[in-house]
Parts: C-alpha cells; sequence; structure tokens
C-alpha cells in the first residue's frame, strides 16, 4: 500500500495534516485568520487510485458550529467540476470530535471540501463574462485589505433599486454559485424573467462581499478577522472596507428590495430570515417580506417555512447585520436566503446533496419571486 499526499496550497484550501499512516490520515480545520471561526475545509488526496482512504477531520467539538456534522457527508469531486457526496459520519467523543469521510477514488487525485468551492479565478471569469453582456456596467466599488478589487454589476433600467449580494461570509459557496446561476439569468436576452426584470428594475449585484477571506480558505472572516455580516451599523476602512464601500453605494443608489444570500451550517434547508425587531418595523413594512416568502414557497419545493431562525421580539433587531441595517436604513424589502450544506430534508438528493446546480436553479425562482412579486407591491 502506497502513503496517500495531502495538499490545501491552493485558492480557498484549509487544512493541517496532523499525521497520515498507509491510507489514513488525521486532519484539523485551521482557525479563521485573526479569529477562532473553524468550519470550512478544502484539500486534495494523491496516491490512492482504486484503494479506500480514510480521512479523520478532528476537534470538530471546538469548531464554530458543532451542530453542523451531525448527518453531514463531505464533497468531493475527481475532475473538479462535478461534486457529489462521500460517506461520513461524526464520533464527538472521538478527539474532542471527528468527523470520518470514506471513499475509494477512481484516478490517483481526488478533492474534498466542506462544500464546492467556488475560486476566485472562477469568480472573476464570473464577472468578466457577465460585464461583457449588453447593457451590463462592472463598477469596482474599492480595494480589500489584501488588495483584491470588490466588484460590483450593474443592469437594468428601471426605478425600482434592486440589490443582490453574497458570501460575506466566504465559506458559505454556496452563495456564489446562486449569484452565478442568477447572473446567468439576468444576462440571457432570450429569459423572460430577466427582460422583465432589467425593464422594471436597476440592479446592483455583488457576487463575492469577502474577496479576501474567500481566498484565504476562512469560514467566516475577511484578512483581518472580521465577521463583515455584523459591522452593517458602523463599517471602517481599517477592519471592513468591504461593507463600508458596498453601504455607501447604497446609500448613493436607495434600497427597495435587498437579498443577502448565505449558507447554514447545521439547518437542513433552504429558508429566509427577515428583519422583524428593527425600530421601524411596521406590520405593512413586514407584510413585504412575508409576501415574497410566501411566493417563493410556492414556486418551488427546494424552498420551505418551517424550519429557520427564530423570530427576533420587538426592538432587539442587531442593526450591525446587513438584513436588518438595510431594511432600517432605507424602508426596504430587505431578507436573508440560506442554504443548507447538508442535504434538503424534504427532498433529499442521495448522490450529490444540495449541490452547486441546485443553488443555480434556486438563484433563477428567486428572481421568477421577485418579479411576481413587484405585481403584488
Amino acid at each position: 500500500m502506497t502513503q496517500i499526499a495531502i495538499d490545501a496550497a491552493f485558492d480557498s484550501g484549509n487544512i493541517e495534516v496532523l499525521s497520515i499512516d498507509g491510507n489514513t490520515a488525521r486532519l484539523a480545520i485551521t482557525r479563521d485568520h485573526m479569529s477562532e471561526f473553524a468550519q470550512w475545509f478544502h484539500f486534495r488526496v494523491t496516491g490512492a487510485q482504486g484503494e479506500a482512504v480514510e480521512l479523520k477531520i478532528t476537534g470538530l467539538n471546538a469548531s464554530a458550529y458543532p451542530g453542523g456534522w451531525p448527518d453531514y457527508d463531505a464533497c468531493v469531486t475527481e475532475d473538479r467540476e462535478y461534486w457529489t457526496r462521500a460517506a461520513s459520519s461524526f464520533d464527538a467523543g472521538e478527539e474532542n470530535g471527528t468527523l470520518t469521510i470514506r471513499y475509494t477514488p477512481a484516478g490517483n487525485v481526488a478533492w474534498f471540501a466542506y462544500f464546492a468551492p467556488y475560486s476566485m479565478e472562477r469568480h472573476h471569469d464570473l464577472v468578466s463574462e457577465a460585464a461583457a453582456s449588453e447593457g451590463v456596467e462592472l463598477v469596482r466599488l474599492g480595494t480589500t485589505l489584501d488588495g483584491q478589487p470588490l466588484d460590483m454589476l450593474e443592469m437594468g433600467e428601471g426605478e425600482t433599486q434592486v440589490w443582490l449580494y453574497a458570501r460575506q461570509h466566504p465559506g458559505e459557496t454556496q452563495a456564489e454559485w446562486w449569484m452565478e446561476g442568477a447572473l446567468e439569468c439576468l444576462t440571457d436576452p432570450a429569459d423572460p424573467v430577466a427582460r422583465a426584470l432589467r425593464q422594471r428594475c436597476r440592479l446592483h449585484i455583488v457576487p463575492n462581499c469577502n474577496p479576501d477571506g474567500s481566498r484565504r480558505g476562512h469560514l467566516r472572516t475577511n484578512a483581518v478577522g472580521t465577521n463583515l455580516n455584523r459591522e452593517w451599523a458602523n463599517p471602517n476602512p481599517e477592519k471592513s472596507p468591504e461593507v463600508l464601500a458596498i453601504r455607501n453605494s447604497m446609500d448613493e443608489t436607495g434600497v427597495d428590495f435587498a437579498m443577502d444570500v448565505h449558507a447554514d451550517e447545521a439547518i437542513p434547508a433552504v429558508f429566509l430570515a427577515g428583519y422583524e425587531g428593527i425600530p421601524s418595523w411596521t406590520d405593512d413594512l413586514g407584510e413585504q417580506f412575508y409576501s415574497y416568502q410566501r411566493i417563493l414557497d410556492r414556486r418551488t419545493p427546494d424552498f420551505q417555512t418551517k424550519l429557520g431562525y427564530p423570530k427576533t421580539p420587538a426592538g432587539k433587531a442587531n442593526l450591525g447585520m446587513s438584513t436588518n441595517q438595510v431594511a432600517e436604513r432605507f424602508g426596504a424589502c430587505a431578507m436573508t436566503l440560506e442554504m443548507p450544506y447538508k442535504d434538503l430534508a424534504d427532498a433529499p438528493e442521495p448522490e450529490q446533496g444540495w449541490s452547486p446546480e441546485r443553488c443555480k436553479l434556486l438563484a433563477r425562482d428567486c428572481l421568477a419571486a421577485l418579479l411576481e412579486w413587484l405585481d403584488t407591491e
């Protein structure tokens, strides 16, 4: 038996190799820089063609969200295009919580990740292709602390100001797969939903709010350990220039509708979170969100309303979170879209679980729901 090799020194890579014995490895997840968050992993295994490998990621009781590991199967690919699931099991009593991944690669290389990665190279391809479409403008909002550009795409001739932004938390790669689906829809000249939305709305789209954390292989923070989705009340250029640039641009355009795209580690469902608890809450403002939620629930079986976050009590909203800040600041219908790392409890797909393909399909349903919602408003 040959001994496998494990690498993670690439875009969004994250793993620490503790030991390797033949085809078995003990591993640990590296924490976000200047932060205690740890959950995202992404690494490559070579040297085990046709042989079963056993990969043990240890210390997970101390990870950011231990509830994410039970009933979770790791993502795996051999061609970096099609991601499936590797049989995995979690034992909270083994080495302070261990996820054991078992897989037999057909070839000599396999890639494993918490969810299908979305690299910065793919991000630049996405932005460039969209920007080359008729009627689309690329806006460079600013520069991150690592010196990367923060990109926004704008399109549409309508008066309704729509903001779509994703990946404040870089390890939630589902969000940028969703963005890929949204941009493919919106830049398709033959798509009737896209045509109608571009006639009625001015769309402002930030596919990746956190390029530094994405490239560094972080779960939740930027280059200096800042959780961007707690910075919206008082962003600053030293800790959160990304949020400062986005919020300043929102101040220039105004916001009527906003969707902040995320993923949740533990809940096996797609759901929305609203802005209950903001100081300016009214039932009429809340009904705008609930109306959109009902429309999306009717449009796709991949969305549901039974599982989700509890509603925030009156006056207790955290205005450092983007959905609350945007709803309060602009009187907008704002929301957070959450997708799972696990499979959907109500609509499982055993081979892939929740996948990039389903993220992209969900995006078009969200846009179609927005078009219908505009008619109700």
